[in-house]
């Protein structure tokens, strides 16, 4: 093969880029959250979600119901229900992508949710973390746990979605 059918060739194939590694690099040195801040987050924005839950299920009951007063309303959050589900992952999902990494329980406890990949937390991997919090919890959390084995103190779910959980400063 002649040096330009080589040139040729390589234009045509797709060659790996290692796109994450500036990125990955910028980010060096940044201080990451502890175990103890993270938790306290993620049961301020849990106890958010059950708040928030209440009366937008109260309401949509209510209004099935046609405002039956012999009617019985019971509120009841269980994580088996499929509404419940789906109302904690939009909640977990969109303030973080909206608050830029900073859900409202970050916020308060100065950590922020930082894309190994994006300047900016995507929608997509906003979505990908809240899901994977279900992944984190599977096994009786041990995908919270690996908090503690991971050098950088990743659970499942930042592995998931390629983030890290890094102190605010400033």
């Amino acid at each position: 093969m002649t040096t330009a059918n080589l040139d040729r060739k390589s234009v045509r194939e797709r060659v790996y880029e290692p796109h994450a590694t500036r990125r990955m690099e910028s980010l060096a040195g940044l201080p990451l959250a502890s175990f103890k801040a993270r938790f306290a987050a993620y049961l301020i924005d849990l106890t958010l979600v059950v708040v928030l839950w209440a009366p937008v299920t109260a309401l949509t009951v209510w209004l099935t119901h046609h405002g039956d007063p012999n009617q019985n309303i019971e509120l009841r959050w269980d994580f088996h229900e499929p509404s419940n589900i789906v109302f904690a992952l939009l909640y977990y999902g969109l303030t973080l992508y909206f608050g830029n990494g900073r859900t409202p329980g970050k916020r308060l406890l100065k950590i922020r949710v930082i894309s190994l990949v994006h300047e900016r937390i995507t929608f997509w991997q906003a979505m990908e973390r809240a899901l994977g919090y279900g992944a984190s919890i599977l096994e009786a959390g041990f995908g919270f746990l690996q908090f503690f084995t991971n050098p950088n103190r990743c659970c499942v779910h930042d592995r998931i979605a390629e983030t890290i959980v890094v102190k605010e400063t400033g």
